[in-house]
């Protein structure tokens, strides 16, 4: 069973921690002179900064694992990149599925949040600059907790219809808005309403960004009901899929109520739920996207 990377992270920095105790507990007692069975205590006549030191030690030991753990979903971005400047879905190697929501930061991120992390759920957010300016507690809680941030413009823009120019100030305008508030340079990029063309392509090559559109669409931005966007996830789950949900641009509250019910549901059918870096890093995704025309429609 392949754990999800918060997990691993926890298990390494659990590690390390008993390893660091252990040299701790090592240190505190010497064996006597002349090679005498019983060992000698030594005093540790700064308890709080020794603590504190073993603290620092484990604390750098997660930010080295969650380095790393980024360097490897970069370079799963990379190969991507190498056959498919998009991607709607990932490989069935494993059964991960990837939980994104749009639009926002919004009134209705914190509850989006509160329920993912109380049920331990990776999920990635494409967020809209102009937004996170009014609603950066959520985005600086975005980073602080893990969760991945992938660009959506800095206004909403429906990119097909700017010049190059404006294309441009749409997508660097944001990346600098989220590396803002703490954020690293976004590797991802979806799209305004799915519309897109060979400029925006070309942009985020030069970038080296991807572009993540999604394999089942809720339809939730419309409001069909709870048990309608419930559906419509169960209803198109595979194992690869990337799932299009919403925590702004309107009233969320009916995502809100479905969010507990959906992961409830997955992972009764058995599946694993992971940021769309860790997907693509696990599930290498198939070459043929399945994407006919260069021009898309969607949230």
């Amino acid at each position: 069973m392949l754990p999800h990377h918060r997990r691993r992270r926890a298990v390494a920095t659990l590690v390390l921690a008993a390893a660091v105790v252990a040299v701790a507990a090592a240190a505190v007692f010497a064996l006597p002179a002349g090679g005498g069975s019983s060992p000698r205590p030594i005093l540790i006549h700064d308890p709080a900064g020794f603590l504190a030191r073993i603290r620092a030690l484990v604390g750098a030991g997660a930010r080295s694992f969650a380095a790393s753990q980024r360097t490897a979903e970069n370079a799963a971005i990379d190969r991507t990149r190498t056959y498919t400047p998009y991607v709607r879905v990932a490989g069935r190697q494993h059964r991960e599925i990837a939980l994104t929501f749009d639009d926002g930061p919004g009134p209705y991120t914190p509850r989006v949040l509160s329920i993912l992390q109380a049920q331990n759920v990776p999920a990635t957010f494409f967020e809209v600059g102009l937004l996170e300016r009014y609603f950066h507690d959520s985005t600086s809680k975005i980073v602080a907790d893990g969760y991945v941030i992938g660009d959506h413009t800095m206004d909403h823009a429906p990119m097909s219809l700017l010049s190059p120019a404006n294309q441009r100030a749409q997508l660097l305008e944001q990346i600098a808005t989220i590396q803002r508030y703490g954020a690293p340079f976004p590797r991802l990029f979806r799209p305004p309403y799915g519309l897109w063309n060979r400029v925006t392509l070309a942009l985020l090559h030069s970038y080296r960004m991807l572009m993540v559109l999604w394999t089942v669409d809720t339809n939730d931005y419309l409001r069909p009901g709870v048990s309608a966007i419930v559906h419509s996830v169960l209803a198109g789950a595979r194992p690869g899929a990337i799932i299009l949900l919403h925590d702004a641009g309107g009233d969320r509250s009916q995502t809100v109520h479905a969010l507990p019910k959906i992961i409830s549901a997955l992972r009764a059918r058995g599946y694993r739920f992971a940021t769309v870096p860790q997907l693509l890093l696990d599930n290498p995704p198939p070459h043929n996207q399945q994407i006919s025309a260069i021009l898309g429609t969607g949230g």
